[in-house]
């Protein structure tokens, strides 16, 4: 079991309703709600992690609601029955999913203008909108209270967006190196608990190819302090990350110095369905995503999930081998 997964989830509940009119007064409680990254759990009733932080927040809410003439309540409640606290946390992840999502496609328009009219008077043009699009980024992590997939990719568009605009050139981080096989053994890796395509990708090449009796740890994807010898991966400000439109196995595997065309076109797979752009338009990403989904919701524990992820890397390593043969 993951850190964090044997402690009792507790959470907020809004149970509100509004009235009819004036119609303004119901698009303004929608956005307020968005705006503090609560999630629909029933038409009427929303739902935050319980911390007196979210607490205040829907406090604050329902005075509102009151105040406008409308009816509302709040608890603090454990599931018991129907809705898991697995099922509730995808409910977050989606909705800062597509947030993110937002964000790339924005992120990945600003460069291809840049790219097509790269003059001073465009990358001019460009920063204060790269501003934007950083400031909006901050905003929703600040509500992206279990650490939704799409941030990572997000990271990286901006963070090379930023690289190519900023002037001091002296400031421009040079790509990370092949590190040597010594410095990527025996030491302990640490991943977002929930694992998904990616890391179990990753996970799989680290025991696999890197070294078989690694040791990987699955944590809360926010506010994770490592501890001396471990490696993060898949996580903010990891070790072996999202770098530009390259996802985490992507880097990892140019780290490691692996030039496996089979393990390139796994790669490749892997981008496709993690970032979503159809990048490499891979035809069997569709099979490999629907098996991987099907492994994450028969199995909660991060390790199992693994486990059973192994076996398909496995055999698309095999095919690639024997294809290219």
């Amino acid at each position: 079991m993951s850190e964090g997964q044997s402690q009792e989830q507790r959470w907020l509940l809004l149970i509100h309703q509004l009235p009819s009119k004036p119609a303004y007064f119901r698009v303004k409680i929608w956005r307020r709600l968005q705006g503090i990254g609560a999630v629909a759990v029933k038409s009427t009733v929303y739902a935050l992690p319980a911390n007196a932080e979210m607490q205040e927040d829907f406090e604050w809410l329902l005075k509102e609601i009151v105040a406008g003439g409308g009816e509302a309540m709040m608890c603090e409640a454990r599931l018991v029955d129907g809705l898991s606290d697995g099922q509730v946390r995808a409910l977050f992840d989606a909705a800062r999913d597509v947030d993110y999502a937002e964000i790339v496609e924005e992120a990945r328009a600003l460069a291809a203008a840049i790219k097509t009219d790269a003059t001073a008077d465009k990358y001019a043009e460009a920063r204060p909108q790269l501003g934007r699009l950083r400031k909006r980024l901050a905003e929703v992590v600040t509500i992206d209270f279990f650490g939704a997939n799409g941030r990572l990719a997000s990271e990286g568009l901006i963070a090379e967006l930023e690289a190519q605009l900023i002037e001091d050139k002296a400031m421009i981080k040079e790509p990370k190196k092949a590190a040597e096989p010594s410095e990527l053994k025996r030491r302990t890796w640490v991943t977002r608990r929930d694992v998904y395509v990616d890391r179990i990708a990753c996970s799989w090449l680290i025991r696999r190819f890197i070294d078989p009796d690694a040791v990987i740890r699955f944590v809360a994807g926010k506010g994770y302090v490592p501890n001396e010898g471990e490696l993060r991966f898949d996580m903010f400000e990891g070790e072996i990350t999202h770098e530009g439109d390259r996802c985490s196995f992507e880097v990892l595997l140019t780290r490691a110095g692996m030039n496996d065309p089979a393990l390139q076109a796994i790669a490749e797979i892997v981008h496709d369905i993690d970032l979503k752009d159809g990048k490499f338009g891979r035809e069997e990403a569709t099979g490999i995503a629907s098996l991987i989904a099907g492994i994450a919701m028969a199995n909660e524990s991060d390790e199992q999930r693994i486990t059973q992820g192994a076996p398909v890397f496995d055999n698309l390593y095999q095919y690639f081998r024997k294809k290219r043969g």
